[in-house]
């Protein structure tokens, strides 16, 4: 089976047909005897390999191959040149190409080029397609459906290419910005390099530079006598990845700021400069805006984590996407319990449509995996997902302390704050009934330790 596919580009008829010959019977070939027929079939087909004849008429095989290379940057090519010229060769290579072949064409030596490349190509496709897998395990709550993840993901395509330029995600909770990190990671150059998350907010302020920055052997009381390498150092030669960024202190940023701008950094207690490279994404759902009008963020550093900024749309802004993510998740809940479920029913999937997700992708996904586990089917119900009177549009969750729900007013309710209200109400009860105990508080609340402490900051800030 042919695999590949050459377009050969030689205004010599002979030479044309004499290697077109030579080479249909391994590969898909297509001749030109110009550069300009050879770009108009580019338009709709592109092939694998094009030969590319140095002293074409028209346009010649040097500003062809630039064209090339603009246009159709995966295509590899191969010149083909009257005179071994030194500049000639050198200003090819230059401009982008593969490799070259000198005429009068020995077909032994044109068919170990072109094996060459191919095994080049063929590399590239493996780790293409390693990268598509790692893309499917890590990347499953971005099902394209809508517009606006779909612009998100060739956004992340295009800007994953660099593999130095920082990158700042932004958005609400729960929208996914760690595995947009990873969807960034894995379609970079340094794929195959580490992947190092940092949680800013859990990290407590007087080890956070030591963790980041590492230290040197009795740098400090306690310190590990053999020193530690820092979180920047692990991720050198591929992405460092600082979550709720905006949660770092001044005199943190300042240091990441230094090491954003001049690649170096030193460890606690050591006097040597440490160069590294790698790429940092960070993410936050701060208004950084807001942080830096009140001198609580850098205005220089947010300049430099956001040379790139990307912006992950909230689940009630891609509804599209709800029914699609329903079913994927109702299957790997469902594979993952060895329960079958042949659907969703109506009801629940009316109620998953005008619910309004505050915690997103990580809340939907909690629900219907807390559905698939308690529910018998043969349909996923409404009950089996929490909520209630799913007939109607006030349809809200099942069970939150016991509480009855209103009715909606015929004005309207702004839910947003009244949801932010109660959140508030009950962290400050639960935070004073343990006389200030973050980890009891969270407890009382059924909340993870840095979470409460993350929402409480956010919540008080202002």
């Amino acid at each position: 089976m042919i695999s590949y596919s050459i377009f050969i580009v030689d205004d010599d008829p002979f030479i044309l047909n004499l290697l077109k010959e030579a080479l249909s019977s391994d590969y898909k070939i297509a001749g030109f005897s110009s550069a300009e027929a050879a770009f108009n079939t580019l338009k709709h087909t592109q092939p694998d390999l094009i030969l590319l004849d140095i002293g074409l008429p028209g346009m010649d095989g040097i500003k062809a191959l630039n064209k090339i290379k603009q246009l159709y940057p995966e295509i590899l090519a191969v010149m083909l040149t009257a005179d071994e010229d030194i500049q000639t060769v050198i200003s090819t290579m230059k401009s982008g190409a593969h490799d070259y072949i000198v005429k009068p064409v020995h077909i032994k030596t044109l068919e170990k080029t072109i094996h060459n490349a191919f095994e080049t190509i063929r590399l590239k496709k493996e780790v293409l397609a390693l990268q598509e897998k790692q893309l499917e395990d890590h990347l499953p709550c971005f099902i394209e459906e809508s517009k606006a993840i779909r612009d998100v993901m060739e956004f992340i395509k295009m800007v994953a290419k660099s593999p130095d330029t920082p990158i700042l995600i932004l958005g609400e909770t729960g929208t996914g910005k760690e595995l947009i990190a990873h969807a960034i990671h894995y379609r970079s150059p340094n794929y195959k390099g580490p992947f190092i998350a940092v949680n800013c907010a859990s990290l407590p302020r007087e080890i956070v530079e030591s963790e980041l920055f590492g230290y040197e052997k009795g740098a400090f009381t306690g310190a590990s006598t053999s020193g530690k390498k820092g979180l920047i150092e692990e991720a050198a030669g591929g992405t460092l990845f600082l979550d709720e960024v905006g949660d770092l202190d001044l005199e943190t940023q300042a240091k990441l700021l230094r090491f954003l701008e001049e690649g170096e950094f030193y460890k606690v207690g050591c006097t040597r400069k440490i160069s590294i490279k790698t790429r940092v994404v960070s993410a936050t759902n701060r208004n950084v805006d807001k942080m830096v009008e009140e001198g609580r963020f850098r205005k220089d550093l947010y300049f430099r984590l956001g040379v790139i900024k990307v912006h992950i749309p909230s689940l009630n802004e891609r509804k599209e996407d709800i029914i699609p993510l329903a079913k994927y998740f109702l299957y790997k809940f469902g594979k993952k319990f060895n329960k079958s479920f042949i659907g969703i029913s109506p009801e629940a999937l009316q109620a998953m449509m005008t619910y309004r997700w505050t915690g997103n992708i990580r809340e939907f996904r909690n629900i219907i995996e807390r559905g698939v586990l308690i529910g018998s089917g043969p349909e996923l119900t409404a009950l089996d997902l929490g909520f209630e009177n799913a007939d109607r549009c006030d349809i809200g969750p099942q069970g939150i302390n016991g509480m009855q729900i209103s009715p909606l007013p015929a004005g309207g309710i702004d839910l947003p704050g009244i949801l932010m209200s109660i959140e508030k109400y009950y962290i400050q009860q639960a935070y004073n009934m343990t006389s200030g105990n973050e980890s009891k508080a969270a407890g009382l609340l059924k909340m993870n330790h840095h979470t409460f402490r993350y929402r409480r900051r956010k919540l008080f800030a202002d």
